[in-house]
């Protein structure tokens, strides 16, 4: 009976742990200029593109809405996926450290990224370092929270009550 309490607790953290981890990746996308343009340049023409044309009576473009679901599909990736599977591997192990929770979804957030792309790509190495810190921190905060709400309590046994001598 307590596993369906700890399945409610971590279900709850998680809820409010990955919506603050999507707010600090838009907070690290705003601050960061290059970002930011990019952000604003294809968020604005795609936003506008899809509604001009329902506006205008016709369907969206297929290729327009594959990109915005594409989208949509990578940021759930990057925001869902690390903090869900660092407190399932914490609450099976029991793990209860700071470290575990803020550290380990940080580090999978930013490295997420990487490991879909595969080989490295001649790009600027500055603004891939920034991104990788933006990430870092957005799962550092989606995992922070969590160990706040959740993974304190990982492993604990139940609280007693001491019975008075006879």
């Amino acid at each position: 009976m307590r596993w369906i309490g700890r399945l409610l607790v971590v279900a709850v953290a998680l809820a409010v742990a990955i919506p603050c981890g999507a707010a600090m990746l838009g907070l690290g996308v705003l601050l960061d200029p290059a970002l930011r343009d990019l952000a604003g340049a294809l968020g604005l023409a795609a936003i506008e593109a899809i509604l001009s044309e329902l506006a205008a009576g016709y369907p969206p473009d297929p290729g327009m809405l594959d990109a915005v679901l594409t989208a949509g599909r990578a940021l759930v990736l990057l925001v869902v996926v690390p903090p869900t599977l660092n407190a399932v591997v914490g609450e099976v192990l029991r793990w209860r450290s700071l470290a575990w929770y803020g550290g380990a979804t940080g580090f999978l957030t930013a490295l997420l990224p990487w490991l879909m792309r595969g080989a490295p790509q001649a790009g600027p190495a500055a603004a891939e370092g920034r991104i990788t810190a933006i990430l870092f921190l957005a799962g550092g905060v989606a995992g922070l929270v969590y160990w706040l709400l959740a993974g304190r309590w990982t492993g604990r046994p139940p609280a007693t009550m001491p019975l008075p001598r006879r």
